[in-house]
């Protein structure tokens, strides 16, 4: 396979993965809005290049035009959620000084009430889920409970949107690792089917000692 080839195909690959991480990204927001009959759900990604956080999945209020929007990462209820890695509840945003009522009147959409919760892997903060304004009752200390089942979810599809975008990063990259990647995978192609397998063995023992350490 030509590394144009390989790139081409890489590509093709990361792309519909990216694709497929954003879905289910949606899917948790559309799922927790509908069980707390809120009125608005959304994911946030702590880009740590640009120190801001990103609107990655919205439902309900804003959901037209907010993918996409940034703010800066100590930002309102979102940005002390991040830092801190602390859920919080709050009835009462007016009245709250964490509340940024200005970047939220720039969204369209003033909350009332939210529950927000980090979204964690391992020892990284990847970002925060919230949820605005339920339609019946307010917030509880349970509820957050359940709304942190979400968040496990959506740390999960953060963290492979993350991977997706940076093997993105590399097919667009050029001659970096990929090229590395894709001349030794031209290489191995050109060898007798002997070499080749001698190759690929050689390949798949390098892979098992890459490879994640066993839990003892």
């Amino acid at each position: 396979m030509a590394n144009s080839d390989l790139r081409a195909a890489v590509a093709a690959g990361v792309i519909g993965a990216e694709e497929a991480h954003r879905a289910l990204l949606q899917s948790i927001v559309e799922t927790a809005r509908g069980i707390f009959s809120a009125r608005a759900s959304s994911i946030f990604l702590l880009d740590e290049k640009t120190d801001e956080l990103v609107f990655e999945a919205v439902s309900g209020e804003g959901e037209e035009h907010l993918v996409g929007m940034r703010i800066p990462s100590g930002t309102g209820i979102a940005g002390w959620v991040v830092s801190t890695r602390q859920p919080l509840v709050i009835d009462d945003l007016q009245n709250d000084p964490r509340h940024a009522r200005r970047v939220a009147e720039r969204t369209g959409y003033v909350p009332n009430s939210l529950m927000a919760v980090p979204l964690l892997n391992e020892d990284r903060s990847l970002g925060v889920l919230q949820v605005l304004d339920r339609r019946k009752s307010r917030f509880s200390l349970q509820q957050m409970e359940l709304l942190g089942l979400f968040a496990n979810q959506a740390a999960i599809g953060l963290d492979l949107l993350q991977r997706a975008r940076r093997a993105k990063q590399a097919v667009e990259g050029g001659d970096g690792d990929l090229g590395a990647v894709a001349r030794v995978a031209e290489a191995l192609d050109a060898l007798s089917e002997e070499r080749k397998d001698a190759g690929l063995r050689l390949l798949r023992a390098l892979e098992e000692v890459l490879g994640p350490e066993p839990q003892m």
